[in-house]
Parts: C-alpha cells; structure tokens; sequence
C-alpha cells in the first residue's frame, strides 16, 4: 500500500476481474441449487419448510431460487462474464417461479429479489444494445419483476399506505388461506425502504401505481416524525400511525429509511427527497450522534440515550455520509467499527459502548465492508485498501468452510452456524471486488448507476429531473476531497484517537502494507481457485499411506487431487518418500529449509497463495511430491466434499510432481505422526496398497516387525494410545499397530 494504487493493482488486475465471479459461483451450484440459500457446513440447499423454522429470518425465503436470483446476474455482468450472465439470467427465467402459496417478508423481497431482478434487466439491456449477447431478451426479467410486484401490492391495502409486514404471494393479505395480514406493526426502515425497487419497476414499465404506492408511504412517515426532534421511531403500527417503539437511531430497523431517502433523490431527481433527508441529518447529528458513536435516543426526549450498545447494521452509515459529503464523521465513525473489527475479528451483532460484546453473532453483514469501499471511493486513502486486506483476511480464517462461507454463532470462541445469507454474495463481495477494481477491471460505468441496499445496480437514467443543480444547492453535493484534505496527515491525526480508545491495553502490530496488500491479492487468488474447481471435471480421490514404522500402510487418508502436476492415476507405483514441513510452511516464497526438502515430500499450509504456486516452489526446492493442508480448524473428509486443487489460469506443464490436499483432521493425523517418529514415510498413490507391498522394501524395519503376531496378552502393556482417525484407534507395541476397530469387528 505504499505504492501507488495503478502500480497495486497491476499485482492483481488478471485475477481481481474474477473475485466476485469466484464468490457468486462457489459450492452453489453443486450443493444448493435451486433451493433459496446455501447451508455452508452441511453442503446443502435451505428449503424452507424442510429445514426447521428460523422464524422472522425464513421469511426472506420465497422458493424462489433466492441467491441465485438476487447475485448472479449484475455480479457477472459487472465482471465482464457475459456469457456466464447470459446463463445466468436463462436459469432464472427457466426456474424460477412466483407463484407460491407462501408467506414473505414484503421488506426482503422487495430489497432482494425484485431488487435482484431489476438490477438484471438493466444489465440485460445494456448487453443488447451494445449488441453483444442477449440479442433475443424481450424484457423477461422486467416482465417476472412487474409479476413480483403485484404480487407485492395487497400488502400496501392500509388505511396509512404502510405495508403489512408480510404477504402471501399467491393469496395476498386478505382470508385465512394468506395466513397473514393479521399484524399491526412494522419497522420503519420496512415500510421506508421501497421508493428506489419500486419506482424504478414503475419507470421500466410506464405502470406509475408501484412508486405511488412506495411514496404515499414515505409521506406518511414523514408526516408521523417527531415535530420536535425530526426523529422517527423504530416500530409503528400499520392502521393508526402511533410509534410502537420510540427509540430512534440508524442501526436496525430504521437504517435503510435515511439510505432510501437519500438515494431516492440521487436516482430519482425529487428535491423533496432530499429536504426530507437534510432535515432528518440534522437531527441525527445533533441527538444520535457522538463522534464516534451513534447511540440511539428516544424520539421525544432525544436527549435521553435509549441504550447504551451499538448494533451492526449501523455499520452502513459512514458510506451514506460520504454520500451527503460529511466526511469527516464518517471517517471517524468508520475507525471506531474498524477497531472493533479488528479486537473481534468481526463486528458483533452488538457491542456496547466501551466495545465488548452485546450480541456475538455476526451473519457475515456487509455493511462495514460497503463504507470502506465509499470512503476510499471519497478519499483515495491507500488505508482502506488496508481495511480491505483485513476484511478479506477474517472471512478466509474464521468463517470459509469446505462448502461456502459460515455466518458466525459466536465471534468470541468462533463457532460457525450453518447459513449463508443470499447478502453475503449480494454485497460483500460485490464491495470488495470494486474497493480493489481498477477503472480498467469495469466494462460500465458505476457512476451511472445507484447502489440499493442491497447492492442492485439501478441505472441515474431513470430521473426525470436531469437538469444541473444551482449553487444553492451546494450543501447537497460532496466535497472535493481533495480540497478537504489538503493535508494527507489530516484523517490520520482523528483517527489514531479513536484507535486508542478502542484498543487500549493491546496495542496490535500493523503489518508492512506492502505485505498487507500482497495477502489480499493471494486470498482473492485462492478464492479463484476454489470457485474455478467446482467448474471443471471432478476427479476421483488419491491416497496418502502411511507406510513406515509403526504403520506399515494401515492408515490411510483420503486426499484431493490437483487439477495440475504429476497423474497418479497414471503411474503405477505412486510416489513414496519420506515427508518434510516446509519453511515457510505456507510455501508461497521460496524454500529457506530447501536442503532438507530436496527428495522428500513437502506439507505445505493452505492459504496465502496460489496452488501451483505452492507447487512450483517446493518443485524448485528439490521436493518430489507434496501436500497441502487445510488451514480450517476442524475440516475432515468424512463432512465435506472432496476438494480438487485448481491452477492459477496460466500453463501449469512446467508443474511435473504430485500436488495433493488434505482436510485439516487429516492432515493433523500426518502431522502428528511426524511429531511423535520424526522420520515418516509416505505413499502417494490413486489408492491404498497391499500392506505387505509397501512393507516389501522397507530395510530399516527391525527385525522384530519381521517376526509372528503381537501376542495380545500384552496389550495392556501398549504405549501412546491415539486416535488417528474418526472411530479408529490404533494402540502401539514396540513395532506393531493393532488396528483395535477391525480386530474386534
């Protein structure tokens, strides 16, 4: 990050193009499709009313192909994937299905699927007008959205013109067939958060009965703010307007409310929009907030703190005063979440205001992740690249899984729950892709186009008021940066403050930021690699034997192939030799223990870089094979699908000897054999051979091994009982290992 950020980026501009594809398309298709979401640790597809209920949180799920439809179509096009795109949007049309006697949340859906569908369109037409695929769309997926928004409507059949908080897709809210439409309450962020999806289905249609709906709303919540503080409340009830819970802030249900407003009059040109949001700003920064925190406060005493923690979804506010132009409280607001981050790993789904934790989970949320990208797109700051690097590098340590990537149940011990929100794919990456993007890396434009809250891409060419704003109307515009800023070290001196307050006692050393940038460019680079190999043909597992003393080829583990290197399907006496930890143990520079590499087999860490890369320098090291192993705690064949290794998008010919992966439990099993017996040999095959095969040769093997059974009667006597293997336990005498769960079968 000391270099400048062209000369960055060209360490990665033939990869970053594919990052978000990697994500959009990983485990997926193979595990999950066309179920709603992914579950990330079972390797299977979340179907709602197969799965038990979550509650509030399933209603987001519609049977209607869910992830898929809200993430691949505008991630692929932003990549320049037309073809994948093309596909992409032939499967929606093919699968996918809106009516459903099934009760949703009117919020979700509007945000994530008809949001999804309408970013789709625009991507869609954009292609056919350059004439360069999707020649024969004929409005499909605006035809599917209009259908969807109907759908939506009966929600809207209030007294107030604030949606029911649900609605049954085939039935609406109305009859006991709904099994709904009996609530009476709503967030405000779910009522408020429609202007942008709906107006834009209105524009796209020439139908105006969507955004008249969608503001009638916000006029009501507008006319139902508090006179006084110009704060509205979190909850409201539907039919009379009277706030149901009065405390006010910008995190859970309201955040979204000020975004839409905002955003509305950016993608829709209405002054009114933003006067409304002008006054609400106001308000936020005179009660809510207090550099660096935004603490919630009731709406008729604001200057009253309603709680005293902070919880995630906050986390978006800082990219929407970039949006405003307010940038320094952004920055500042920014540094706090980013040091929680950094103490917890994640942000928790609640902290309070000395930054411990109040709520550990964390569903990998993606907001923190679109601020920095906003506030880098604000500033050019090279810090936020570094913010980046640490996001990239907590997702890859704490939550990837053999399937996916695992939303958090606990960010303290860093247990894993087995979902994987359709916002995960939807946003995060989507903001990671772009903070790293070069110009170049884009085939459109991003500054035509206004970000929903979930990150759909809706094109600025929808406004009707295309005329140029009056000096007046400066305040509503950003700032010039640069101008701000006049002195780089400026954000720094307010940050490092908040630095310290967050983080007192534990003062954490900062990598080198060329290190830095160079971890977020060798993650991003894996991430292609686990996606491309769910692509290609599957192979079948190898085998790693252990086959010198005590073990004599009775442990076998089951290994992944690459995709690269030496075919041991081919050679008919695999690859034996004794195995080695390579130094640096990642294996991505080259070798510093090369000597003692040099005719052995190398074990190699996961992560940090490439496959072939890994290969090539143990190659170079004099190594005749090696093996990989999961750097994720706990991952074992015996759960997870077999993982192929995939090459780098270059020639990988020059790669001659056997690369093979092993999970983590496994791979403990080699580790902990060379710890306890120093020298282990090991046989690298397409499968496990006769024992008394690779015995056969083995000249040191003492006599004594040569000789009869073990006489179990001393058994009692075993040393250094283990497990080496799930349900498998081997107990040791002299030279001999009995393999109790077969002998006892």
């Amino acid at each position: 990050f000391s270099l400048p950020l062209s000369l960055l980026c060209s360490h990665f501009h033939s990869y970053s193009i594919y990052l978000l594809s990697c994500f959009l398309s990983f485990a997926l298709y193979d595990h999950a499709y066309p179920a709603d979401e992914l579950m990330p640790l079972t390797c299977r597809g979340r179907v709602r009313g197969l799965e038990p209920s979550r509650g509030d949180v399933d209603d987001a799920l519609g049977k209607y192909v869910h992830t898929h439809t809200q993430t691949h179509k505008e991630g692929e096009r932003l990549l320049n994937k037309t073809e994948e795109f093309e596909e992409a949007v032939k499967r929606v049309l093919k699968d996918v299905r809106l009516d459903n006697d099934i009760v949703v949340s009117v919020f979700e859906t509007n945000i994530r699927v008809l949001g999804g569908l309408l970013g789709g369109h625009s991507m869609a037409v954009m292609l056919k007008e350059r004439g360069e695929r999707m020649l024969w769309y004929q409005d499909e997926l605006l035809n599917m959205a209009k259908d969807l928004g109907i759908r939506l409507l009966p929600a809207f059949n209030t007294s107030s013109g604030l949606p029911y908080p649900r609605v049954n897709l085939r039935h609406g809210v109305q009859g006991p067939e709904t099994r709904t439409g009996t609530e009476t309450d709503t967030c405000t962020a779910c009522a408020g958060t429609i202007i942008l999806e709906f107006a834009a289905l209105s524009r796209f249609t020439g139908d105006p009965i969507f955004e008249a709906h969608a503001r009638r709303a916000l006029d009501f919540l507008w006319e139902k703010r508090q006179r006084n503080s110009n704060l509205v409340g979190t909850t409201i009830n539907i039919h009379s307007g009277e706030w149901v819970r009065r405390d006010s802030g910008v995190g859970a249900g309201i955040d979204s409310y000020y975004e839409y407003l905002l955003k509305a009059y950016v993608l829709l040109g209405d002054d009114q929009f933003l006067q409304r949001f002008n006054v609400h700003y106001a308000s936020i920064m005179k009660y809510i907030s207090q550099p660096p925190l935004l603490l919630d406060v009731h709406i008729h005493k604001p200057l009253l703190p309603a709680r005293t923690w902070m919880d995630s979804l906050l986390a978006f506010f800082p990219g929407l005063q970039v949006l405003k132009g307010d940038i320094r409280p952004a920055i500042e607001t920014h540094e706090m979440l980013y040091q929680v981050t950094k103490k917890h790993n994640f942000l928790p789904e609640a902290f309070t205001t000395d930054f411990r934790v109040h709520w550990a989970q964390h569903p990998l949320r993606p907001e923190f992740a679109e601020s920095t990208y906003f506030l880098y797109k604000a500033t050019r700051d090279p810090y936020y690249l570094e913010v980046g690097r640490t996001v990239l590098e907590n997702l890859n340590r704490f939550a990837r899984v053999p399937c996916g990537f695992a939303a958090m149940k606990d960010v303290r011990t860093g247990s894993h729950e087995d979902r994987m929100d359709s916002f995960f794919l939807a946003e995060m990456f989507k903001y990671l892709f772009l903070l790293f993007a070069e110009e170049d890396d884009l085939p459109f434009d991003v500054e035509d186009y206004v970000f929903t809250t979930e990150a759909h891409l809706l094109p600025l060419s929808l406004s009707t008021a295309l005329e140029e704003l009056d000096d007046s109307n400066f305040e509503w515009t950003c700032p010039n940066t640069r101008l701000l800023f006049a002195d780089p070290a400026y954000p720094q001196n307010f940050r490092e403050p908040i630095r310290s307050a967050v983080d007192k006692s534990c003062p954490r050393p900062n990598l080198p930021r060329a290190v830095a940038a160079e971890d977020g460019m060798r993650f991003m680079q894996e991430m292609m690699e686990l996606s491309s190999q769910q692509q290609k043909e599957q192979l079948p597992p190898r085998a790693v034997q252990i086959i010198s003393h005590p073990f004599f080829g009775r442990v076998v583990l089951t290994a992944g192939p690459a995709q690269f290197g030496m075919d041991l399907s081919k050679s008919s006496l695999g690859v034996r030799g004794f195995v080695t930890v390579a130094e640096p143990y990642a294996g991505c520079s080259e070798l510093s223990n090369a000597e003692f590499v040099a005719g052995r087999i190398a074990l190699l860490q996961r992560g940090q870089c490439m496959f072939a890369e890994k290969a090539r320098n143990i190659q170079k090291a004099g190594a005749i094979g090696g093996i990989v192993i999961d750097d994720n705690e706990g991952s074992s064949s015996d759960t997870a699908p077999l993982f192929q290794m995939a090459g780098d998008g270059r020639s990988t010919d020059d790669v001659t000897l056997p690369l093979l992966f092993l999970f983590h439990k496994e791979g403990n099993i080699l580790l902990e054999a060379l710890k306890e017996h120093r020298e282990v040999e090991v046989l690298l095959s397409e499968k496990a051979r006769d024992r008394a095969k690779t015995t056969k040769n083995i000249s040191h093997m003492p006599s004594s091994c040569k000789q009869g059974d073990l006489d179990l009667g001393e058994l009692e006597k075993g040393q250094n009982l283990s497990i080496l293997w799930p349900g498998y336990f081997f107990y040791t005498y002299d030279c001999f290992v009995v393999f109790i769960a077969l002998l006892f079968k």
